[in-house]
């Protein structure tokens, strides 16, 4: 987990120094789609609920979490927060995620929670820990 934690902490790095100074945070919202301030907030809120699945997961197993994406971003009115907040928690929370990741107890890596909204979906937390910065990634790529 230790590469993980440092491909997280530099994709943090990365996006602080040369992606979010690019980006138009005062843009106008589409039609079923987040404005980019909502998209910064999308991941604070992906970091929380996933901080939580990593931290659960040292100590129990096999127990439901699931994120209810549209509903967090609009109660969070996120397009009216000033963006150097926005992104010192989203720093914040992610800098725990990698602190966490680079500690994990390697006999716990294969343990599984459920993530399924509909279904039971269940995941490692190995794999969980890959998707995320995935996830997060493919959002700050989307960031214009």
């Amino acid at each position: 987990m230790k590469e993980t934690a440092l491909k997280l902490s530099n994709a943090i790095d990365d996006f602080l120094t040369h992606g979010a100074a690019t980006v138009n945070w005062n843009n106008e919202a589409v039609p079923g789609k987040w404005t980019n301030k909502e998209l910064i907030g999308h991941l604070i809120d992906s970091a929380h609920i996933n901080l939580q699945r990593f931290v659960r997961c040292t100590y129990e197993e096999d127990f439901k979490l699931i994120y209810h994406q549209e509903e967090w971003v609009q109660a969070q009115h996120y397009c009216y927060v000033d963006i150097t907040d926005l992104l010192k928690l989203w720093e914040l929370v992610n800098r725990q995620i990698a602190r966490v990741l680079d500690k994990y107890p390697t006999e716990r890596i294969h343990v599984r929670c459920d993530n399924g909204r509909y279904e039971p979906s269940f995941n490692t937390v190995a794999f969980l820990a890959e998707d995320y910065i995935v996830h997060m990634q493919h959002h700050l790529n989307q960031l214009s």
